[in-house]
């Protein structure tokens, strides 16, 4: 086999979430009522949703953690692998919305919103078998740390974004965002308390497992 690796394009993606489990009604209606409201659209999609449930049954997560809920989505995605998610918001319209929906869906008993900033709610959090960090890229640096400390050995470490919104070779980047991904990504290349990859899906996904 050869060590090249293949192009993934745009088709290569289609072909992937043509071939992935539809989203429910209720995920649909979600999202609906998210445009609505004014949300920002920037959810994980479907196939992304999937990979992340096979990932933390694989290690058999019961906890999980999950900073920047924005509609939701993810965490009642995450839920329905089985485990109980704490999901940390920092804009109360956003959590307001997210609250709303979690209890209507099938998984409102394993979800939590917990409301604040990030690095001061993380501080509260003694352990977990998972963290999703898909929230401000500048402040992901601050949850890495959090997350070495709050996962258990062999515990799953989840960071979305890391082609930087499609424009991580982008000279110059539109979104101001890109430069933060682009330094994450290096100290995540050089970390050591993980055993990770990116993984082309969605817009990037960092997998680690804690050593």
């Amino acid at each position: 086999m050869s060590e090249d690796a293949a192009i993934v394009t745009a088709r290569h993606f289609a072909y992937v979430a043509e071939r992935t489990q539809r989203e429910d009604a209720f995920c649909r209606r979600l999202k609906a009522a998210a445009r609505k409201a004014g949300i920002p659209a920037i959810w994980i999609g479907p196939a992304q949703a999937s990979f992340l449930q096979i990932l933390l049954k694989l290690v058999r997560a019961r906890e999980v953690v999950d900073v920047g809920t924005l509609a939701g989505y993810s965490a009642i995605m995450m839920a329905r692998s089985g485990a109980r998610v704490r999901t940390i918001e920092i804009n109360p319209r956003f959590a307001d919305f997210a609250e709303a929906w979690i209890a209507k869906s099938d998984v409102a008993r394993r979800v939590k919103v917990l409301r604040g900033d990030a690095d001061a709610v993380l501080a509260t959090i003694r352990s977990a078998d998972a963290v999703f960090l898909d929230a401000d890229k500048s402040g992901y640096p601050k949850y890495l740390r959090h997350a070495k400390r709050i996962l258990r050995p062999g515990g799953l470490l989840l960071v979305d974004n890391a082609f930087a919104f499609g424009q991580l070779f982008d000279e110059p980047a539109a979104d101001p965002e890109t430069p933060a991904v682009r330094r994450f990504n290096e100290i995540m290349a050089r970390e050591r308390a993980f055993h990770s990859v990116i993984v082309p899906i969605g817009d990037g996904l960092w997998v680690g497992v804690r050593r």
